[in-house]
């Protein structure tokens, strides 16, 4: 099930307005997609569907796949939307697809905080990949511990909405037992006095960890770059279905 920020359609319409609206943490997805020639991209995890119509827009085949109906809604709305193909469902949902490349940005691979579920994943992506296909996605280094800003003074943010409602919100950490981390985002609307807030949970592994877990799932782990708009605190895995089958 998809935490509240993406599933409770009020926080979905919200989640572009407090993410950068340039979106650099995705130019390098589009620049995967032109460097491997991919020419059929799947997007798991697209949320609101930022990845999926930017790449739709360049002449992409783009099908966008999310747990959460509210963000598929916001996804539909954008330019370039009705040449996606959106599916509301997990990675089991994409059995019988055959892509060039598979993306999970953001935290998407970290969601999955059952060994079972994340090897079901990876098995699952490699099956949707065609030979020489490639899974790219990004992992915060837990070496870096992100969660030690996760607290209302560093990620306090106002915005005013398009019908000029205030909202403010802010991150506060709840546990830490790693390998687990959880957090809440909290939101209050000054229209009418709402406070809604979403739980999440995050597993951090380590780059041995998820190159063992890859291998086990028969993917080949091709590079491991950093995030140009993190930049040493993200590991960028590169990985590919082997042409030999």
């Amino acid at each position: 099930m998809a935490d509240q920020l993406f599933e409770e359609p009020r926080l979905a319409d919200l989640y572009d307005l407090f993410d950068s609206p340039e979106r650099e943490d995705l130019d390098p997805y589009v620049a995967m997609a032109a460097e491997f020639d991919a020419q059929s991209v799947l997007d798991l995890g697209c949320g609101t569907g930022n990845l999926a119509c930017r790449l739709a827009a360049l002449g992409k085949t783009v099908t966008g796949v999310d747990p959460a109906l509210a963000s598929l809604a916001v996804a539909r709305r954008k330019p370039f939307a009705e040449r996606v193909q959106w599916l509301h469902g997990t990675a089991a949902s994409i059995a019988g697809m055959r892509v060039d490349m598979i993306t999970m940005t953001g935290n998407v691979a970290q969601v999955f905080v059952t060994d079972v579920e994340w090897a079901a994943t990876l098995r699952d992506c490699r099956a949707a990949l065609r030979p020489g296909g490639r899974l790219v996605f990004e992992v915060r280094d837990p070496a870096r511990e992100a969660w030690q800003n996760w607290n209302r003074a560093r990620t306090y943010e106002e915005i005013v909405t398009p019908a000029g409602e205030r909202v403010e919100s802010w991150t506060d950490l709840l546990d830490v037992q790693l390998p687990l981390v959880t957090f809440r985002h909290t939101f209050v609307f000054h229209g009418d006095g709402q406070v809604l807030t979403s739980d999440s949970t995050l597993r951090f592994r380590s780059k041995a960890e998820i190159t063992d877990d890859l291998t086990a799932a028969g993917l080949c782990v091709e590079d491991v770059r950093d995030a140009p708009d993190r930049p040493g605190l993200e590991f960028v895995f590169v990985t590919t279905r082997p042409l030999s089958e």
